[in-house]
């Protein structure tokens, strides 16, 4: 790994009930990402990346309650006060949500959104942050930047909204970019061109990027590294080569059995994975996916297995597709 942007330790979002104990959305979830490197989080809805997202930028619900470490460039934002989080939320981390509808206000140009943005984080003039909107709006592949300021959200298409939520989420030269499902709302044809273009803003800019996604096509396009979430927990985390020759939990092989991957040889037909994902309020004991697992035994539903290996192979999984007999305990993040 490059030298390290963000490191996110044992990270753990619960939600309160009055009667009974709090509903775990993420529980011990970590991860590290170098300057420039690209982390795919992939898994069905409801596996708590968006939630692990939203708890980088300090952005989860008032009534969550968060715990862990997350550091950027060294500082823990968590003992951050509002007002020093608000000056890296958008200037150094930036984030794309999933609906770029409902992400940008209606009663407001495109323009007048992203010189907003410009200026809250930076003392320019009116005039100078028009014409880096201007500028933005061109880089991200925007036709008639002119026309595009003056728009309204509703009078454009869906991939270009996405894109004016792109120019926007670049408007102060972030570090690292979130991507919450930037593809899912868009054609396949449209989700082709977002992702190449973030690929050539990583590759133009030295860009990281988190791309949260339940598209395994999507985190093999993108990924240097992949973290598959399963109901709030990291089940598989590794290399995109690793995960994607060799994936070790069984969750991560049904995911890559269900979804057509270009470049990759899928010798049978794709297959649906059985069951639903389970709500929050009723997870089950062990290891959360047993229920819906071939390969599950005795113990995976009474004992919730650790995730262990090395770097390049971490697994949650009593019973991976590739024996553990070379995987260590789990490593400390430092090593990773």
């Amino acid at each position: 790994m490059s030298e390290l942007l963000l490191r996110v330790d044992s990270l753990r979002v619960t939600f309160p009930r009055r009667h009974d104990a709090p509903l775990v959305a993420v529980d011990d979830v970590s991860f590290a990402v170098g300057q420039g490197d690209a982390l795919v989080i992939v898994g069905e809805s409801g596996s708590g990346k968006t939630l692990t997202a939203l708890s980088i930028l300090g952005l989860t619900p008032r009534t969550a309650a968060v715990s862990g470490t997350i550091s950027f460039e060294g500082t823990d934002l968590r003992a951050l006060p509002d007002r020093r989080l608000r000056e890296i939320r958008g200037r150094d981390i930036a984030m794309i949500y999933q609906d770029p509808m409902s992400a940008l206000d209606p009663v407001w140009s495109i323009g007048n959104q992203i010189s907003e943005a410009i200026r809250e984080h930076e003392r320019v003039s009116r005039a100078s942050a028009g014409a880096r909107t201007l500028s933005l709006l061109r880089r991200v592949g925007l036709p008639e930047p002119d026309r595009i300021a003056r728009a309204f959200p509703h009078e454009l298409s869906g991939g270009m909204r996405q894109r004016a939520l792109i120019a926007m989420a670049l408007a102060c030269s972030p570090k690292l970019l979130i991507a919450d499902e930037p593809t899912t709302a868009l054609d396949v044809t449209i989700q082709a061109q977002i992702l190449e273009l973030l690929k050539e803003l990583r590759r133009d800019l030295g860009l990281a990027i988190i791309l949260i996604t339940h598209n395994m096509g999507v985190a093999a396009d993108l990924a240097d590294r992949v973290l598959v979430m399963y109901a709030g927990h990291a089940v598989e985390t590794g290399t995109s080569s690793r995960i994607f020759s060799s994936p070790y939990h069984p969750y991560t092989d049904a995911l890559l059995r269900s979804a057509e991957i270009a470049g990759l040889d899928q010798k049978s037909p794709l297959v649906a994975i059985p069951g639903v994902p389970p709500p929050i309020d009723a997870r089950p004991t062990g290891c959360p996916f047993h229920p819906r697992c071939d390969r599950a035994q005795d113990d995976c539903s009474a004992v919730r297995p650790d995730l262990r290996g090395s770097p390049e192979a971490l697994v949650a999984c009593h019973h991976p597709i590739v024996e553990p007999s070379a995987l260590a305990r789990r490593p400390e993040m430092g090593d990773a």
